[in-house]
Protein backbone atom coordinates (compact mmCIF):
# COMPACT_ATOMS: atom_id res chain seq x y z
CA UNK A 1 0.00 0.00 0.00
CA UNK A 2 1.16 3.26 -1.06
CA UNK A 3 1.70 6.46 1.37
CA UNK A 4 -1.45 8.08 -0.29
CA UNK A 5 -3.37 5.75 0.40
CA UNK A 6 -2.23 5.04 3.81
CA UNK A 7 -3.16 8.22 4.43
CA UNK A 8 -6.31 8.30 3.12
CA UNK A 9 -7.14 5.40 5.12
CA UNK A 10 -5.51 6.71 8.22
CA UNK A 11 -5.57 10.76 8.20
CA UNK A 12 -4.34 11.24 11.61
CA UNK A 13 -0.88 10.02 10.04
CA UNK A 14 -1.21 13.33 7.69
CA UNK A 15 -0.25 15.40 10.72
CA UNK A 16 1.74 13.13 12.38
CA UNK A 17 4.60 14.41 11.73
CA UNK A 18 3.74 18.09 13.33
CA UNK A 19 3.24 16.99 16.70
CA UNK A 20 6.57 18.00 19.40
CA UNK A 21 6.35 19.20 22.60
CA UNK A 22 5.27 22.61 21.93
CA UNK A 23 2.20 21.13 19.80
CA UNK A 24 1.51 18.49 22.63
CA UNK A 25 1.47 21.21 25.37
CA UNK A 26 -0.91 23.42 23.31
CA UNK A 27 -3.18 20.34 23.01
CA UNK A 28 -3.13 19.20 25.89
CA UNK A 29 -4.51 22.88 27.23
CA UNK A 30 -6.75 22.76 24.78
CA UNK A 31 -7.84 19.45 25.69
CA UNK A 32 -8.58 20.09 29.06
CA UNK A 33 -10.86 23.52 27.72
CA UNK A 34 -12.41 21.15 25.89
CA UNK A 35 -13.42 18.39 28.50
CA UNK A 36 -14.78 21.04 31.03
CA UNK A 37 -16.92 23.12 28.47
CA UNK A 38 -18.29 19.85 27.49
CA UNK A 39 -19.52 19.33 30.97
CA UNK A 40 -22.40 21.43 31.23
CA UNK A 41 -23.27 20.98 27.64
CA UNK A 42 -23.43 17.25 27.63
CA UNK A 43 -25.89 17.04 30.35
CA UNK A 44 -27.81 20.00 28.94
CA UNK A 45 -27.57 18.16 25.29
CA UNK A 46 -28.70 14.57 26.13
CA UNK A 47 -31.69 15.87 28.35
CA UNK A 48 -32.91 17.89 25.34
CA UNK A 49 -32.37 14.22 23.00
CA UNK A 50 -34.80 12.83 25.44
CA UNK A 51 -32.01 10.64 27.48
CA UNK A 52 -30.07 10.61 31.01
CA UNK A 53 -27.89 13.39 31.41
CA UNK A 54 -24.79 10.79 31.29
CA UNK A 55 -25.41 9.80 27.93
CA UNK A 56 -24.58 13.54 26.75
CA UNK A 57 -20.96 13.10 28.18
CA UNK A 58 -20.75 9.51 26.47
CA UNK A 59 -21.20 10.99 23.42
CA UNK A 60 -18.11 13.59 24.42
CA UNK A 61 -15.68 10.77 24.80
CA UNK A 62 -15.11 8.01 21.98
CA UNK A 63 -17.44 9.79 19.20
CA UNK A 64 -15.09 12.79 19.99
CA UNK A 65 -11.78 11.11 19.66
CA UNK A 66 -12.76 8.91 16.53
CA UNK A 67 -13.81 12.32 14.74
CA UNK A 68 -10.61 13.72 15.71
CA UNK A 69 -8.82 11.15 14.32
CA UNK A 70 -10.68 10.42 11.27
CA UNK A 71 -11.52 13.85 10.11
CA UNK A 72 -9.63 16.41 8.04
CA UNK A 73 -9.88 19.26 10.07
CA UNK A 74 -7.18 20.16 12.60
CA UNK A 75 -9.31 22.04 14.90
CA UNK A 76 -13.58 20.60 14.87
CA UNK A 77 -14.44 19.19 18.20
CA UNK A 78 -17.30 16.99 17.57
CA UNK A 79 -20.19 15.83 19.96
CA UNK A 80 -23.38 16.54 21.26
CA UNK A 81 -25.06 19.61 19.53
CA UNK A 82 -28.08 21.24 19.87
CA UNK A 83 -29.80 20.50 16.44
CA UNK A 84 -29.03 16.61 16.25
CA UNK A 85 -30.38 16.30 20.04
CA UNK A 86 -33.52 18.06 18.70
CA UNK A 87 -33.66 16.23 15.78
CA UNK A 88 -33.32 12.78 17.95
CA UNK A 89 -36.16 13.31 20.67
CA UNK A 90 -38.27 14.77 17.61
CA UNK A 91 -37.46 11.19 15.87
CA UNK A 92 -37.62 8.89 18.40
CA UNK A 93 -40.20 10.26 20.70
CA UNK A 94 -43.23 8.43 18.98
CA UNK A 95 -41.42 5.27 18.92
CA UNK A 96 -40.60 4.84 22.99
CA UNK A 97 -40.77 7.13 26.06
CA UNK A 98 -37.88 9.20 26.42
CA UNK A 99 -35.45 8.09 29.20
CA UNK A 100 -36.47 4.48 28.66
CA UNK A 101 -34.75 1.66 28.39
CA UNK A 102 -36.13 1.22 24.72
CA UNK A 103 -35.49 4.97 23.84
CA UNK A 104 -31.80 4.45 25.07
CA UNK A 105 -31.35 1.58 22.28
CA UNK A 106 -32.98 3.51 19.65
CA UNK A 107 -30.92 6.31 20.15
CA UNK A 108 -27.82 4.10 19.62
CA UNK A 109 -29.57 2.23 17.03
CA UNK A 110 -30.46 5.90 15.11
CA UNK A 111 -26.36 6.66 15.63
CA UNK A 112 -25.07 3.67 14.10
CA UNK A 113 -27.39 3.93 10.67
CA UNK A 114 -26.79 7.96 10.85
CA UNK A 115 -23.07 6.98 10.93
CA UNK A 116 -23.10 4.13 8.13
CA UNK A 117 -25.13 6.79 5.78
CA UNK A 118 -22.33 8.92 6.32
CA UNK A 119 -19.79 6.79 5.78
CA UNK A 120 -21.51 5.62 2.62
CA UNK A 121 -21.19 9.51 1.04
CA UNK A 122 -17.96 9.83 2.21
CA UNK A 123 -16.80 6.46 0.59
CA UNK A 124 -18.74 7.27 -2.51
CA UNK A 125 -16.21 10.52 -2.70
CA UNK A 126 -19.73 13.22 -2.19
CA UNK A 127 -17.70 15.63 -0.12
CA UNK A 128 -17.96 17.72 -3.58
CA UNK A 129 -21.34 18.84 -2.05
CA UNK A 130 -19.02 21.20 0.14
CA UNK A 131 -18.14 23.50 -2.60
CA UNK A 132 -21.63 24.87 -2.57
CA UNK A 133 -21.32 26.71 0.51
CA UNK A 134 -19.77 29.63 -0.46
CA UNK A 135 -17.57 32.02 1.78
CA UNK A 136 -20.00 34.79 2.45
CA UNK A 137 -22.50 31.66 3.91
CA UNK A 138 -20.02 30.56 5.58
CA UNK A 139 -18.77 33.76 7.41
CA UNK A 140 -22.61 34.78 7.64
CA UNK A 141 -23.16 31.27 9.59
CA UNK A 142 -20.39 31.72 11.74
CA UNK A 143 -21.47 35.35 12.98
CA UNK A 144 -25.03 33.99 13.45
CA UNK A 145 -23.49 31.01 15.70
CA UNK A 146 -21.59 33.33 17.70
CA UNK A 147 -24.88 35.78 18.23
CA UNK A 148 -26.88 32.68 19.65
CA UNK A 149 -23.84 31.45 21.77
CA UNK A 150 -23.80 34.88 23.15
CA UNK A 151 -27.67 35.23 23.57
CA UNK A 152 -27.59 31.54 25.18
CA UNK A 153 -25.07 32.42 27.82
CA UNK A 154 -27.37 35.23 28.89
CA UNK A 155 -29.00 33.55 31.73
CA UNK A 156 -26.09 31.98 33.23
CA UNK A 157 -24.29 35.06 32.57
CA UNK A 158 -26.77 37.00 34.59
CA UNK A 159 -27.95 34.40 36.81
CA UNK A 160 -31.21 34.79 35.56
CA UNK A 161 -33.40 31.52 35.22
CA UNK A 162 -34.10 31.42 31.62
CA UNK A 163 -36.78 28.57 30.79
CA UNK A 164 -35.00 25.46 28.16
CA UNK A 165 -35.59 25.38 25.03
CA UNK A 166 -36.59 29.43 24.20
CA UNK A 167 -35.80 30.32 20.32
CA UNK A 168 -33.25 33.79 19.59
CA UNK A 169 -35.96 36.19 20.26
CA UNK A 170 -37.58 34.93 23.37
CA UNK A 171 -34.38 34.19 24.99
CA UNK A 172 -33.59 38.29 24.38
CA UNK A 173 -37.13 39.07 25.47
CA UNK A 174 -37.18 36.73 28.25
CA UNK A 175 -34.00 38.67 29.69
CA UNK A 176 -34.96 42.08 28.93
CA UNK A 177 -38.23 41.39 31.23
CA UNK A 178 -36.21 39.65 34.16
CA UNK A 179 -33.63 41.98 34.84
CA UNK A 180 -34.95 42.65 37.90
CA UNK A 181 -33.96 38.91 38.71
CA UNK A 182 -30.31 39.49 37.39
CA UNK A 183 -27.29 38.63 40.31
CA UNK A 184 -24.76 40.75 40.60
CA UNK A 185 -22.00 38.23 42.04
CA UNK A 186 -23.38 35.70 38.86
CA UNK A 187 -22.06 38.65 36.71
CA UNK A 188 -19.38 39.31 38.69
CA UNK A 189 -17.78 35.66 37.69
CA UNK A 190 -18.62 35.77 34.42
CA UNK A 191 -16.85 38.86 33.72
CA UNK A 192 -13.71 38.45 35.92
CA UNK A 193 -13.50 34.86 33.52
CA UNK A 194 -13.91 37.31 30.23
CA UNK A 195 -11.62 39.81 31.22
CA UNK A 196 -8.91 37.19 32.33
CA UNK A 197 -8.73 35.39 29.66
CA UNK A 198 -9.29 38.11 27.05
CA UNK A 199 -6.46 39.69 28.74
CA UNK A 200 -3.77 37.15 28.49
CA UNK A 201 -5.08 36.13 25.39
CA UNK A 202 -4.03 39.59 23.93
CA UNK A 203 -0.98 40.17 26.61
CA UNK A 204 0.61 36.99 27.22
CA UNK A 205 -0.71 34.85 24.16
CA UNK A 206 1.55 32.01 25.00
CA UNK A 207 -0.50 31.54 28.24
CA UNK A 208 -3.65 29.04 28.78
CA UNK A 209 -5.92 32.07 28.71
CA UNK A 210 -8.97 30.42 28.77
CA UNK A 211 -8.58 28.24 31.89
CA UNK A 212 -6.69 31.17 33.98
CA UNK A 213 -10.20 32.63 33.13
CA UNK A 214 -11.84 30.02 34.66
CA UNK A 215 -9.66 29.22 37.21
CA UNK A 216 -10.57 32.52 38.39
CA UNK A 217 -14.00 32.70 38.14
CA UNK A 218 -13.72 29.55 40.29
CA UNK A 219 -11.72 31.70 43.14
CA UNK A 220 -14.15 34.66 42.79
CA UNK A 221 -17.08 32.14 42.86
CA UNK A 222 -15.41 30.62 46.12
CA UNK A 223 -15.01 34.11 47.66
CA UNK A 224 -18.22 35.31 46.96
CA UNK A 225 -20.08 32.61 48.43
CA UNK A 226 -17.54 32.54 51.61
CA UNK A 227 -18.76 36.29 52.40
CA UNK A 228 -22.56 36.33 51.25
CA UNK A 229 -23.88 33.10 51.63
CA UNK A 230 -24.59 30.83 48.32
CA UNK A 231 -28.25 31.93 48.65
CA UNK A 232 -27.44 35.75 48.61
CA UNK A 233 -24.71 35.39 45.32
CA UNK A 234 -27.19 32.59 43.70
CA UNK A 235 -24.14 31.20 41.90
CA UNK A 236 -25.10 28.16 40.38
CA UNK A 237 -22.44 25.63 40.14
CA UNK A 238 -22.25 21.71 37.74
CA UNK A 239 -24.37 19.27 39.01
CA UNK A 240 -22.81 16.26 40.40
CA UNK A 241 -22.08 13.27 37.53
CA UNK A 242 -22.08 9.40 37.88
CA UNK A 243 -18.61 7.71 38.15
CA UNK A 244 -18.78 5.50 34.72
CA UNK A 245 -16.95 5.44 31.10
CA UNK A 246 -19.53 4.42 28.34
CA UNK A 247 -20.57 0.86 28.00
CA UNK A 248 -20.41 -0.47 25.42
CA UNK A 249 -23.48 -1.77 22.89
CA UNK A 250 -24.78 -3.46 20.36
CA UNK A 251 -27.85 -1.88 18.93
CA UNK A 252 -30.91 -3.78 17.93
CA UNK A 253 -33.22 -3.28 14.92
CA UNK A 254 -36.92 -4.76 15.02
CA UNK A 255 -38.96 -4.56 11.80
CA UNK A 256 -41.27 -2.04 13.45
CA UNK A 257 -38.80 0.23 13.72
CA UNK A 258 -36.60 0.22 10.83
CA UNK A 259 -38.29 2.25 8.01
CA UNK A 260 -38.80 5.37 10.64
CA UNK A 261 -35.04 4.71 11.87
CA UNK A 262 -34.06 4.44 8.87
CA UNK A 263 -35.63 7.69 7.12
CA UNK A 264 -34.95 9.80 10.54
CA UNK A 265 -31.13 8.58 10.38
CA UNK A 266 -31.19 10.01 6.85
CA UNK A 267 -32.17 13.60 7.68
CA UNK A 268 -30.41 13.71 10.82
CA UNK A 269 -27.31 12.84 8.68
CA UNK A 270 -27.91 15.56 6.51
CA UNK A 271 -28.07 17.83 9.19
CA UNK A 272 -25.14 16.58 11.13
CA UNK A 273 -22.82 16.96 7.88
CA UNK A 274 -24.20 20.51 6.38
CA UNK A 275 -23.29 21.42 10.30
CA UNK A 276 -20.17 19.84 10.97
CA UNK A 277 -18.97 20.53 7.39
CA UNK A 278 -20.38 24.13 7.67
CA UNK A 279 -18.02 24.57 10.77
CA UNK A 280 -14.88 22.54 9.87
CA UNK A 281 -14.78 25.14 6.45
CA UNK A 282 -15.25 28.39 9.10
CA UNK A 283 -12.64 27.23 11.53
CA UNK A 284 -10.28 26.23 7.95
CA UNK A 285 -11.33 29.91 6.90
CA UNK A 286 -9.58 31.34 9.92
CA UNK A 287 -6.64 29.31 9.91
CA UNK A 288 -5.61 28.74 6.28
CA UNK A 289 -6.77 24.88 6.06
CA UNK A 290 -7.69 22.94 3.74
CA UNK A 291 -10.81 20.69 4.22
CA UNK A 292 -11.27 17.62 2.42
CA UNK A 293 -15.15 17.27 2.59
CA UNK A 294 -15.03 13.29 1.55
CA UNK A 295 -12.93 12.72 4.88
CA UNK A 296 -14.94 14.86 7.00
CA UNK A 297 -17.89 12.47 5.83
CA UNK A 298 -16.13 9.64 6.58
CA UNK A 299 -15.03 11.16 9.63
CA UNK A 300 -18.38 12.27 11.16
CA UNK A 301 -19.79 8.48 9.99
CA UNK A 302 -17.25 6.83 12.10
CA UNK A 303 -18.00 8.95 14.83
CA UNK A 304 -21.68 7.91 14.66
CA UNK A 305 -21.14 4.69 14.86
CA UNK A 306 -18.93 4.62 17.47
CA UNK A 307 -21.58 6.81 19.63
CA UNK A 308 -23.62 3.89 18.29
CA UNK A 309 -21.62 1.18 19.70
CA UNK A 310 -21.05 3.20 22.84
CA UNK A 311 -24.46 3.88 24.52
CA UNK A 312 -24.68 7.33 22.68
CA UNK A 313 -27.22 9.24 20.25
CA UNK A 314 -26.37 10.73 17.18
CA UNK A 315 -23.29 13.53 17.30
CA UNK A 316 -21.95 16.37 15.00
CA UNK A 317 -19.36 19.15 14.91
CA UNK A 318 -20.13 21.48 17.69
CA UNK A 319 -19.68 25.23 17.39
CA UNK A 320 -19.58 25.68 21.33
CA UNK A 321 -16.51 23.66 21.47
CA UNK A 322 -14.44 24.09 18.22
CA UNK A 323 -14.37 27.83 18.41
CA UNK A 324 -12.79 27.61 22.52
CA UNK A 325 -10.73 25.25 20.65
CA UNK A 326 -8.95 26.97 18.27
CA UNK A 327 -8.74 30.09 20.88
CA UNK A 328 -6.97 27.61 23.54
CA UNK A 329 -4.57 27.05 20.92
CA UNK A 330 -5.36 23.68 19.63
CA UNK A 331 -2.28 22.77 17.33
CA UNK A 332 -3.74 19.20 15.38
CA UNK A 333 -6.64 16.81 16.40
CA UNK A 334 -4.97 15.35 19.35
CA UNK A 335 -6.55 18.47 21.26
CA UNK A 336 -9.78 16.35 20.68
CA UNK A 337 -8.40 13.10 21.67
CA UNK A 338 -7.00 14.77 25.13
CA UNK A 339 -10.69 16.17 25.24
CA UNK A 340 -12.44 12.92 25.18
CA UNK A 341 -9.78 11.24 26.85
CA UNK A 342 -9.62 14.05 30.00
CA UNK A 343 -13.17 13.89 30.24
CA UNK A 344 -13.01 10.10 31.06
CA UNK A 345 -10.50 10.71 33.73
CA UNK A 346 -12.53 14.00 35.04
CA UNK A 347 -16.01 11.33 35.09
CA UNK A 348 -13.68 8.72 36.78
CA UNK A 349 -11.40 10.56 39.08
CA UNK A 350 -12.83 14.04 39.76
CA UNK A 351 -16.39 13.96 39.55
CA UNK A 352 -17.11 15.49 43.05
CA UNK A 353 -15.04 18.13 41.45
CA UNK A 354 -17.27 19.20 39.09
CA UNK A 355 -19.68 20.83 41.43
CA UNK A 356 -16.96 23.16 42.59
CA UNK A 357 -17.25 24.98 38.83
CA UNK A 358 -19.61 27.94 38.26
CA UNK A 359 -21.29 28.14 34.98
CA UNK A 360 -21.34 32.01 34.87
CA UNK A 361 -17.41 30.94 34.11
CA UNK A 362 -18.54 28.44 31.84
CA UNK A 363 -20.62 31.21 30.45
CA UNK A 364 -17.85 33.83 30.03
CA UNK A 365 -15.80 31.30 28.13
CA UNK A 366 -18.27 30.46 26.00
CA UNK A 367 -19.99 34.22 25.35
CA UNK A 368 -15.68 34.89 24.22
CA UNK A 369 -15.29 31.88 21.80
CA UNK A 370 -19.08 33.41 20.50
CA UNK A 371 -17.39 36.88 20.32
CA UNK A 372 -14.81 35.72 18.14
CA UNK A 373 -16.24 33.87 15.69
CA UNK A 374 -18.06 36.88 14.30
CA UNK A 375 -15.55 37.91 11.68
CA UNK A 376 -16.31 42.07 11.81
CA UNK A 377 -13.09 42.39 9.14
CA UNK A 378 -14.73 40.15 6.77
CA UNK A 379 -18.07 41.13 7.24
CA UNK A 380 -17.09 44.44 6.30
CA UNK A 381 -15.24 43.65 3.22
CA UNK A 382 -18.11 41.53 1.70
CA UNK A 383 -20.45 44.17 1.79
CA UNK A 384 -18.11 46.90 0.67
CA UNK A 385 -16.77 44.64 -2.09
CA UNK A 386 -19.79 42.95 -3.14
CA UNK A 387 -23.08 44.02 -1.95
CA UNK A 388 -24.68 41.10 -3.40
CA UNK A 389 -23.05 38.99 -1.68
CA UNK A 390 -22.82 40.89 1.47
CA UNK A 391 -26.83 39.89 1.44
CA UNK A 392 -26.15 36.54 1.25
CA UNK A 393 -24.30 36.61 4.33
CA UNK A 394 -26.75 38.73 6.01
CA UNK A 395 -29.06 36.96 4.82
CA UNK A 396 -27.40 33.85 6.40
CA UNK A 397 -27.02 35.45 9.56
CA UNK A 398 -30.14 36.17 9.99
CA UNK A 399 -31.39 33.07 9.30
CA UNK A 400 -29.17 31.44 11.71
CA UNK A 401 -30.59 33.37 14.31
CA UNK A 402 -34.13 32.73 13.39
CA UNK A 403 -33.98 29.42 11.61
CA UNK A 404 -32.46 26.16 12.68
CA UNK A 405 -28.87 25.62 11.65
CA UNK A 406 -28.83 23.26 9.13
CA UNK A 407 -32.06 25.60 7.20
CA UNK A 408 -29.77 28.63 7.84
CA UNK A 409 -27.16 27.33 6.02
CA UNK A 410 -29.40 25.59 3.03
CA UNK A 411 -30.95 29.11 2.93
CA UNK A 412 -27.67 30.83 2.25
CA UNK A 413 -26.40 27.94 -0.33
CA UNK A 414 -29.66 28.31 -2.17
CA UNK A 415 -29.45 32.40 -2.09
CA UNK A 416 -26.29 31.65 -3.48
CA UNK A 417 -26.66 29.45 -6.18
CA UNK A 418 -29.63 31.91 -7.35
CA UNK A 419 -26.90 34.96 -7.29
CA UNK A 420 -24.43 32.78 -9.33
CA UNK A 421 -27.27 31.76 -12.09
CA UNK A 422 -27.95 35.29 -12.04
CA UNK A 423 -24.53 36.32 -13.07
CA UNK A 424 -23.68 33.51 -15.27
CA UNK A 425 -27.33 33.87 -16.97
CA UNK A 426 -25.78 37.41 -18.34
CA UNK A 427 -23.13 36.62 -20.17
CA UNK A 428 -20.94 39.63 -21.43
CA UNK A 429 -21.36 40.45 -25.21
CA UNK A 430 -19.20 42.84 -26.85
CA UNK A 431 -18.93 44.29 -30.18
CA UNK A 432 -15.30 44.23 -31.64
CA UNK A 433 -13.74 45.41 -34.66
CA UNK A 434 -10.04 45.42 -36.10
CA UNK A 435 -8.05 48.30 -34.60
CA UNK A 436 -6.59 49.53 -37.43
CA UNK A 437 -4.14 51.93 -35.72
CA UNK A 438 -2.09 49.13 -35.13
CA UNK A 439 -0.27 47.00 -37.63
CA UNK A 440 -2.00 43.65 -36.61
CA UNK A 441 -5.47 44.90 -36.19
CA UNK A 442 -6.22 43.05 -32.93
CA UNK A 443 -9.89 42.40 -32.53
CA UNK A 444 -10.72 45.27 -29.82
CA UNK A 445 -14.25 46.20 -28.26
CA UNK A 446 -16.18 49.03 -30.30
CA UNK A 447 -15.52 52.12 -29.19
CA UNK A 448 -15.42 55.83 -30.93
CA UNK A 449 -13.80 56.59 -33.86
CA UNK A 450 -13.59 53.04 -34.63
CA UNK A 451 -15.34 52.04 -37.85
CA UNK A 452 -17.16 49.20 -37.76
CA UNK A 453 -18.12 46.67 -41.23
CA UNK A 454 -21.79 47.55 -42.45
CA UNK A 455 -21.98 43.62 -43.55
CA UNK A 456 -20.41 42.20 -41.05
CA UNK A 457 -21.10 42.31 -36.90
CA UNK A 458 -18.04 41.04 -34.92
CA UNK A 459 -19.03 39.67 -31.31
CA UNK A 460 -17.88 38.05 -28.33
CA UNK A 461 -19.31 35.86 -26.04
CA UNK A 462 -17.81 35.79 -22.25
CA UNK A 463 -19.02 33.09 -20.72
CA UNK A 464 -21.37 29.91 -20.92
CA UNK A 465 -24.16 29.46 -23.35
CA UNK A 466 -26.20 26.88 -21.07
CA UNK A 467 -29.68 27.06 -20.14
CA UNK A 468 -30.00 30.04 -18.34
CA UNK A 469 -28.26 32.37 -20.31
CA UNK A 470 -30.14 31.43 -23.92
CA UNK A 471 -32.54 34.15 -23.36
CA UNK A 472 -30.22 36.50 -22.84
CA UNK A 473 -28.39 35.48 -25.73
CA UNK A 474 -31.21 35.42 -28.21
CA UNK A 475 -32.69 38.89 -27.54
CA UNK A 476 -29.34 40.23 -28.27
CA UNK A 477 -29.05 38.56 -31.33
CA UNK A 478 -32.70 39.75 -32.15
CA UNK A 479 -31.99 42.93 -31.57
CA UNK A 480 -28.93 42.85 -33.72
CA UNK A 481 -30.61 41.94 -36.53
CA UNK A 482 -33.69 44.23 -35.81
CA UNK A 483 -31.34 47.35 -35.17
CA UNK A 484 -28.89 46.23 -38.18
CA UNK A 485 -30.52 44.37 -40.93
CA UNK A 486 -27.66 44.75 -43.21
CA UNK A 487 -25.23 43.61 -41.23
CA UNK A 488 -25.94 39.67 -42.56
CA UNK A 489 -23.18 38.28 -41.70
CA UNK A 490 -22.07 37.44 -37.94
CA UNK A 491 -18.79 36.33 -36.23
CA UNK A 492 -18.51 35.27 -33.03
CA UNK A 493 -15.24 34.91 -30.77
CA UNK A 494 -15.53 31.93 -28.56
CA UNK A 495 -12.64 31.73 -26.84
CA UNK A 496 -13.85 32.80 -23.36
CA UNK A 497 -16.93 30.27 -23.74
CA UNK A 498 -16.07 27.35 -21.54
CA UNK A 499 -19.34 25.26 -21.35
CA UNK A 500 -22.16 25.08 -23.75
CA UNK A 501 -25.21 23.01 -22.99
CA UNK A 502 -28.17 21.27 -25.40
CA UNK A 503 -29.87 24.72 -25.10
CA UNK A 504 -27.19 26.87 -26.32
CA UNK A 505 -26.35 23.99 -29.39
CA UNK A 506 -30.10 24.86 -30.28
CA UNK A 507 -29.64 28.64 -30.03
CA UNK A 508 -26.36 29.06 -31.87
CA UNK A 509 -28.26 26.30 -35.12
CA UNK A 510 -31.32 28.64 -35.14
CA UNK A 511 -29.16 31.94 -35.31
CA UNK A 512 -27.20 30.23 -38.29
CA UNK A 513 -30.57 29.52 -39.72
CA UNK A 514 -32.13 33.02 -39.37
CA UNK A 515 -28.78 34.16 -41.02
CA UNK A 516 -29.14 32.36 -44.16
CA UNK A 517 -32.65 32.88 -44.59
CA UNK A 518 -31.77 36.68 -44.26
CA UNK A 519 -28.49 36.11 -47.04
CA UNK A 520 -25.85 35.95 -44.71
CA UNK A 521 -24.21 33.29 -41.88
CA UNK A 522 -23.44 32.63 -38.78
CA UNK A 523 -19.60 31.80 -38.38
CA UNK A 524 -17.47 30.94 -35.16
CA UNK A 525 -13.76 32.10 -33.93
CA UNK A 526 -11.56 30.49 -31.78
CA UNK A 527 -13.36 28.18 -30.35
CA UNK A 528 -12.64 25.57 -27.38
CA UNK A 529 -11.64 22.02 -27.95
CA UNK A 530 -14.85 20.81 -25.42
CA UNK A 531 -16.87 23.36 -26.82
CA UNK A 532 -16.37 22.48 -30.29
CA UNK A 533 -16.56 18.34 -29.26
CA UNK A 534 -20.31 18.86 -28.14
CA UNK A 535 -21.25 21.02 -30.77
CA UNK A 536 -20.14 18.62 -33.33
CA UNK A 537 -22.14 15.87 -31.55
CA UNK A 538 -25.36 18.34 -31.32
CA UNK A 539 -25.46 18.61 -34.97
CA UNK A 540 -24.46 22.48 -34.92
CA UNK A 541 -21.15 21.81 -36.93
CA UNK A 542 -22.74 20.49 -39.66
CA UNK A 543 -25.29 23.30 -39.62
CA UNK A 544 -23.43 26.13 -39.11
CA UNK A 545 -20.92 24.62 -41.84
CA UNK A 546 -17.80 23.63 -41.45
CA UNK A 547 -15.99 26.11 -43.65
CA UNK A 548 -17.93 28.30 -41.48
CA UNK A 549 -15.05 27.62 -38.34
CA UNK A 550 -12.46 28.91 -37.86
CA UNK A 551 -9.36 28.98 -35.76
CA UNK A 552 -7.71 32.34 -36.16
CA UNK A 553 -9.14 35.50 -37.03
CA UNK A 554 -6.79 35.79 -40.31
CA UNK A 555 -8.70 32.98 -41.22
CA UNK A 556 -12.29 34.36 -40.08
CA UNK A 557 -11.79 37.48 -42.04
CA UNK A 558 -10.20 36.15 -45.44
CA UNK A 559 -12.83 33.90 -45.52
CA UNK A 560 -15.75 36.07 -44.49
CA UNK A 561 -14.75 38.87 -47.30
CA UNK A 562 -15.01 37.14 -49.81
CA UNK A 563 -18.35 36.01 -49.41
CA UNK A 564 -19.33 39.75 -48.67
CA UNK A 565 -21.30 42.01 -50.63
CA UNK A 566 -18.58 43.21 -53.30
CA UNK A 567 -20.70 46.20 -54.37
CA UNK A 568 -21.19 47.53 -50.69
CA UNK A 569 -17.03 46.98 -49.90
CA UNK A 570 -16.43 49.36 -52.87
CA UNK A 571 -18.46 52.17 -51.44
CA UNK A 572 -17.33 52.12 -47.91
CA UNK A 573 -14.62 53.79 -47.69
CA UNK A 574 -13.47 52.85 -43.76
CA UNK A 575 -11.34 50.15 -45.24
CA UNK A 576 -11.78 48.28 -42.03
CA UNK A 577 -9.94 44.58 -42.84
CA UNK A 578 -6.71 44.42 -44.80
CA UNK A 579 -8.63 42.87 -47.57
CA UNK A 580 -10.68 45.91 -48.34
CA UNK A 581 -7.77 47.55 -49.78
CA UNK A 582 -7.46 47.54 -53.39
CA UNK A 583 -5.32 44.92 -55.04
CA UNK A 584 -5.43 40.38 -55.94
CA UNK A 585 -6.63 39.90 -52.43
CA UNK A 586 -8.80 42.38 -51.83
CA UNK A 587 -11.75 44.19 -53.54
CA UNK A 588 -10.41 42.84 -57.14
CA UNK A 589 -10.03 39.38 -55.83
CA UNK A 590 -12.82 37.33 -57.34
CA UNK A 591 -15.40 35.58 -54.87
CA UNK A 592 -14.91 32.22 -53.96
CA UNK A 593 -16.26 29.84 -51.09
CA UNK A 594 -12.08 29.05 -50.26
CA UNK A 595 -10.19 30.79 -47.88
CA UNK A 596 -7.19 32.33 -49.09
CA UNK A 597 -4.00 32.43 -47.12
CA UNK A 598 -3.87 34.64 -44.04
CA UNK A 599 -1.81 37.95 -44.25
CA UNK A 600 1.12 37.96 -43.00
Amino acid sequence: MNRIALERLFPFLRWWPQVDRRSLRADLVAGLVGALLVLPQGVAFATLAGLPPAYGLYCAIVPTIVAGLFGSSMHTVSGPTNAVSLMTFAALSPLALPGSAEYVRLAATLALLTGSFMLLLGVLRLGLLVNFISQPVIVGFTGGAGVLILVSQLGALSGIAVPSGLPFASVLAYVLTHLAEARPAALAVALLTVAAAAGLRRWRPRWPGVVAGMLAGVVLAFVLDLAFGKAHTGILMLDPIARSLPPFSWPTIEPGTFVPLSGAAVGVAIVALTQSVSIARAIALRTGQRIDGNQEFVGQGLSNIAAGLFSGFPTSASVNRSGPNLEAGAVTPLSAVFAGLMLAVIVLAFAPWVAWLPLPAVAGVLCLAGWSLIDFGRIRSTLRMSPPEGGVLILTLVSTLLMRLEVAVLVGVAASLVLYLNRTSRPTMRSLVPDARRPDRPFVPLEAGLAECPQLKIMSIEGSIYFGAVNHIAAHFDTLRLVAPQQKHLLLSMRNVNFIDVAGVALLMGEARHRRAAGGALYLHGLRPQVEAFLERGGAIEEIGRERIFTTKYEAISAIFRRLDPEVCRACTARIFYECQPGPRGLDAAPTDSPPSAPA
